[in-house]
């Protein structure tokens, strides 16, 4: 019984590593699947959900003005960037993920839906999959710059710099899309009402940071 059961969850867990690939190039089918709430469901899909915020949450950092500046510290060397960004990406993306979770899963209260916040923080993760896909462009971009990236003024300044940027860009756009999509999913809903749903779940939260920021 527990050899089959053993089985039956590393088949369970091997299938949402698939579906964590299949949501870039069909993602309808993935986030139907989060539907399915039950406790087996839930365990299975908790490593690639826990893959993606760290990966997701490590592009993120290195995406900030901070990382852009850490060599200039001369205390700092590409190992100590390293782990700044293993620790820095793993928080924030946690942060993330509960904090993001949690406004999409009241938006959806607010519009109608009886998910769990738990199904809403699984959406989300899943969503952020292009951004932690990003993490491809690095290598690239360290083979043209090298430790520049980390300093100001480096030889990755100007052009170079906005190239990139506008890739990231692309990138978390393209989570956003998977986000509605997801919504409209897992849901059933129309077009409208998931776009309603991804607006109030991240439109409140830039205007009270937009405020903050403008104090």
């Amino acid at each position: 019984m527990s050899t089959t059961t053993s089985i039956e969850g590393s088949r369970g867990m091997r299938d949402w590593w698939l579906r964590l690939l299949l949501v870039f190039q069909h993602p309808k089918p993935v986030f139907v699947a989060l539907r399915d709430e039950s406790r087996e469901s839930s365990s299975d899909r908790s490593e690639p959900v826990l893959a993606v915020i760290l990966l997701a949450g490590i592009a993120l950092v290195l995406a900030t003005g901070t990382a852009g500046q850490l060599m200039d510290d001369s205390q700092y060397d590409g190992l100590l960037v390293a782990v700044w960004a293993f620790i820095a990406g793993g928080l924030s993306g946690m942060l993330a993920y509960f904090l993001v979770g949690a406004f999409v899963y009241g938006a959806g209260k607010v519009l109608g839906s009886r998910g769990s916040y738990r199904r809403a923080r699984h959406l989300v993760a899943f969503a952020a999959a292009p951004i932690a896909l990003s993490l491809v462009l690095w290598p690239v971009r360290l083979a043209l710059y090298g430790d520049d990236v980390f300093r100001t003024g480096g030889s990755d300044a100007g052009t170079g710099a906005r190239v990139f940027e506008l890739l990231g860009a692309v990138f978390l756009a393209w989570s956003l899309a998977l986000l509605v999509i997801g919504i409209r999913a897992v849901h059933g809903w129309t077009w409208a009402r998931a776009a309603a749903t991804t607006a109030l779940a991240l439109g409140l939260p830039a205007v009270v940071a937009v405020a903050f920021h403008v104090r």
